[in-house]
């Protein structure tokens, strides 16, 4: 998806600046496109500029600097109601005064629509939330999931080409959370419109997304698929942010055909991809997934590379056991493995040998 990009730019960003108070940039020089029918998500802790974004894309902020674009069209001057972009936001901010079916006219009876249409189109919307059996009721009478489902019911309804969610699943609960996201997302590409969703929950983010445009002091720090974002992350912000990792800090002694080697702080030598170094005396902090490393003998891999290792914690989480080590003077270094019938349990205080392959390790910024 990410490649058709350039020739088909549906939602774009350029050069696009944010500052409230004229001195400090909540975004920074922005540039963004999105293809038609794509399932973007703006990702990143509080403050870092994702909110903005979003509320310049719907209007309710303006750039101080740049342009936004829409189909081709420059939007920066055109007012909310007339950019045609349906809105989910996490308070549902439906009229509590109005049923179901009224809240759903609404959007319809400001485009002007007749009646019979409009009656159509709040059928067919609410059948895809499966809400059809609620729609003389009032939003208080629905539960936190129900009223969500008929906020985005009213976002789809006028069949908008691209649907703006900020945080819209924050308030319910982990299991309905979780089937609405499957849910928004089936309905998102089955209807193929443009989606741009907001949100701080990297779960969240790495499930439902075409690509994650992963946010940090108003900058986009990397904007990739979601298995991109894990698998290769690009600096030790993504790293740190998206899933869990493990890091040991060191300091870069040599760059050679494509492999750094570096000298963790407590003398151990070891291989790593070179992701954010370029050369030797550079300090590197190097990241490396629970799931990557490995401490049953026979199952490491020809090539690995091996660390000794003291246990300090061995839980049990059902489907995996999570063992946390000292390693090189790192008292968090975490490994998770699976729950499977060869898996040795670990006593804490036991001294043991940990490896991993030199591509599953990344030399990143320190």
């Amino acid at each position: 998806m990410a490649d058709s990009v350039s020739n088909d730019a549906f939602v774009e960003f350029e050069r696009v600046q944010k500052s409230y108070d004229g001195e400090t940039l909540v975004v920074k020089d922005l540039n963004l496109t999105l293809p038609k029918g794509e399932f973007l998500t703006m990702l990143g802790p509080s403050g870092s500029g994702k909110t903005t974004c979003l509320m310049m894309l719907a209007g309710f902020e303006t750039a101080t600097h740049g342009e936004i674009r829409l189909d081709g069209r420059p939007i920066n001057n055109i007012p909310p109601h007339k950019r045609g972009i349906g809105m989910v936001f996490q308070n549902y901010a439906l009229f509590p005064h109005m049923t179901i079916g009224e809240n759903l006219s609404f959007p319809l009876e400001v485009r002007k629509m007749g009646k019979s249409d409009r009656e159509a189109k709040i059928k067919r919307a609410l059948d895809m939330v499966e809400m059809e059996a609620f729609v003389n009721r009032r939003p208080a009478q629905l539960s936190g999931g129900q009223q969500q489902r008929v906020a985005l019911a009213r976002a789809l309804v006028f069949e908008p080409e691209l649907v703006l969610m900020d945080e819209p699943l924050g308030a319910l609960d982990k299991q309905l959370r979780e089937k609405m996201q499957f849910e928004i997302t089936h309905l998102a590409h089955s209807l193929g419109i443009t989606t741009v969703y907001v949100t701080h929950d990297q779960t969240e983010a790495l499930t439902m997304s075409d690509r994650v445009a992963v946010f940090n002091d108003g900058v986009i720090q990397q904007l990739a698929p979601p298995d991109e974002l894990y698998e290769a992350p690009q600096n030790s912000f993504v790293a740190q942010f998206i899933g869990e990792n493990n890091t040991l800090e060191g300091t870069v002694k040599e760059i050679k055909d494509g492999i750094a080697l570096v000298q963790l702080d407590d003398g151990e030598l070891i291989d790593c991809k070179p992701i954010n170094v370029s050369k030797p005396g550079e300090r590197t902090r190097v990241s490396i997934r629970p799931e990557r490393v490995e401490f049953n003998k026979e199952r490491l891999q020809e090539g690995a590379h091996t660390l000794k290792a003291e246990v300090l914690e061995f839980i049990y989480m059902g489907d995996i056991f999570r063992t946390r080590l000292r390693v090189a003077g790192n008292d968090e270094f975490i490994v998770k493995t699976r729950n499977a019938p060869d898996q040795v349990r670990l006593e804490p205080g036991t001294q043991i040998e940990i490896g991993w392959l030199p591509e599953d390790c990344r030399a990143l910024d320190a």
